[in-house]
């Protein structure tokens, strides 16, 4: 079956939004981001918004009934972790350069894999579907590229406003989304 394009780019925009967020938080965390920041950022989250689904895809039927019961709490569990760790880091007045990079492949990694857990069951959907998953993956990618680009670069811009208190803000941006994540799953 083939899906609309329209659909799929829409289904590309919900998916971003999340690691949009994300990347805004990212960029307030960057001191002296640049455009490579940007475009590290959104290659890892585009990259893993294109890679889950066709995970999901692949996984089919069987992964939908094991990952739906506790995706959310995956989710909410690492960007809590992230949030609370940026929370707690704002306020360590001793270390004002910090010794944790925000840009730390591990970082990156954890976030890239939070915030495309949606994705994941996007693509079993294509499966149960039988929606070809290529053209729909790279678009969902495309689509998350350029938004986390535009994400640092907007928080790069709004965080030398306001300092380390932007730092706050981005973990409880965090929290907030895999709070939203969590509620979203417990409340169908």
């Amino acid at each position: 079956m083939r899906m609309p394009f329209p659909t799929i780019v829409l289904i590309g925009l919900a998916l971003a939004m999340d690691a949009f967020a994300v990347s805004i938080a990212s960029g307030f965390a960057i001191k002296h981001s640049h455009m490579r920041h940007a475009l590290l950022l959104g290659c890892w989250f585009g990259g893993f918004q294109a890679l889950m689904p066709t995970l999901g895809w692949l996984g089919g039927v069987k992964l939908s009934t094991w990952i739906s019961g506790f995706d959310h709490w995956v989710a909410f569990g690492l960007l809590a972790f992230i949030g609370c760790k940026m929370v707690y880091e704002a306020f360590e007045i001793e270390k004002v350069e910090k010794e944790a990079d925000p840009l730390a492949t591990r970082v990156i990694f954890v976030l890239a894999v939070a915030t495309s857990i949606d994705a994941l069951a996007v693509g079993i959907s294509f499966a149960i579907l039988n929606v070809a998953i290529v053209g729909p993956a790279l678009t969902i990618g495309a689509i998350t590229f350029c938004t986390s680009f535009a994400g640092v670069l907007i928080g790069d811009k709004a965080g030398h406003l306001f300092e380390r208190k932007v730092e706050i803000v981005g973990g409880l941006i965090l929290i907030g989304i895999g709070l939203r994540i969590l509620v979203t799953h417990l409340c169908r």
